[in-house]
């Protein structure tokens, strides 16, 4: 039996996307700018369904950095953030010398937990410390609970950087993630549901807000003949290269949605017939997940004490990469100094999660190798 590597999320490419890089390299725009990074804006804009504006970056994480900068956080000031996210979500804060104030997750979408951020919210005020945004993420792929946190940054007139680099494609009531926050932002790492190589996404409700992110990406030259600079720039604008495999995903990424989708189905399947595990779940219909990755919770005193690192390491052994939930941002070392808010959901989830295999490209043979080793673990 074919023993390759399962990977955990490999990009998946559709097959027009040599077509418009190499339109790009026919026409030598070789540089971060040009008619694929305009196109996959479009694209984008398009795809929302919203009255947004996108701007094509180097990065999700570059999307998180201007973001902060155009909603004015400073050095001293604070943000509020996820704590069981990727890094990408604070490291941003840091850059601007700004504080990251860390919130609990809640149970039904594992994301920011609405109770927690007032909580953090009054009483970072009570010390004379409002925040100057908040970073909600929606995390592999499933909405956070969209109302509940707008309504509190409404209350405390506090913004709402919203992330949703691992949601594109996810709805919330038929609203597309990625335009529920002042302003939004997208990956397309790898890993992502579409990819290219590498990139990101501004997504703003106003031109001349996209108007300025694209100004700061592009080291903010002024308009003069010469190179003039008045404020500090950065090299964050993507690539036209990059841009061109970006546009050829586009066209495949509601396929790519589903067949994640399908791959969440295909574990629920398996798991129906085994005891202490749980596929994880969007809590009700209003609630449309692309299931980036599909997760599970493994819980040790229902499955004869085998538990989820006994699983990742047994699948280690396979040659199928699973990988722990995000470590929470107030267990990290480098954040541990830091404010949290909540109880001890995110550490949870944390010690008895794994993601599986979620590829939109796995094979009948990769997903038999799959079940096959689950059922031996479980059952055995």
């Amino acid at each position: 039996m074919n023993n390759d590597k399962i990977w955990l999320s490999s990009p998946h490419m559709g097959g027009s996307e040599q077509k418009f890089v190499q339109e790009a390299f026919d026409a030598n725009w070789v540089a971060p700018l040009g008619p694929n990074v305009t196109g996959l804006e479009q694209d984008l804009e398009q795809y929302l369904k919203s009255d947004v504006f996108v701007g094509a970056l180097s990065s999700g994480t570059a999307a998180i950095h201007l973001g902060l900068i155009l909603l004015g956080v400073k050095a001293g000031d604070e943000v509020i953030c996820q704590s069981m996210t990727f890094s990408a979500s604070a490291n941003p804060i840091m850059y601007q010398g700004a504080t990251p104030i860390f919130i609990d997750s809640e149970l039904d979408t594992w994301n920011m937990c609405p109770k927690a951020l007032e909580a953090a919210i009054r009483d970072r005020i009570s010390k004379g410390k409002k925040p100057k945004a908040i970073i909600p993420v929606h995390l592999y792929g499933t909405p956070y609970k969209i109302e509940e946190i707008r309504a509190v940054a409404d209350a405390y007139e506090i913004p709402i950087l919203e992330d949703s680099a691992e949601a594109l494609g996810s709805r919330y009531k038929g609203k597309m993630c990625g335009t529920f926050g002042d302003i939004g932002v997208l990956s397309f790492n790898g890993n992502k549901i579409i990819t290219t190589s590498g990139g990101g996404a501004i997504v703003t409700s106003t031109k001349a807000l996209k108007d300025r992110a694209v100004f700061f990406s592009t080291q903010s030259r002024d308009n003069a003949p010469h190179y003039q600079h008045s404020e500090i720039g950065y090299n964050y604008r993507m690539s036209n290269i990059c841009a061109g495999i970006g546009r050829g995903q586009m066209e495949v990424l509601d396929k790519h949605v589903d067949l994640r989708r399908q791959m969440r189905a295909f574990y629920v399947d398996i798991f129906a017939e085994i005891e202490g595990v749980s596929v994880f779940s969007t809590p009700n219909e209003d609630y449309f997940s692309n299931y980036w990755l599909s997760a599970i919770l493994v819980d040790s005193n229902r499955t004869n004490g085998k538990t989820r690192e006994d699983f990742r390491l047994f699948m280690e052994q396979f040659n199928i990469e699973t990988r722990p939930l995000w470590k929470p941002m107030h267990l990290q070392p480098i954040f541990a100094e830091y404010p949290y808010y909540g109880e001890s959901v995110s550490e949870e989830l944390f010690n008895n999660g794994l993601c599986l295999p979620s590829g939109s490209n796995l094979s009948e043979n990769e997903k038999s190798r799959l079940k096959s080793a689950i059922i031996t673990f479980f059952k055995a």
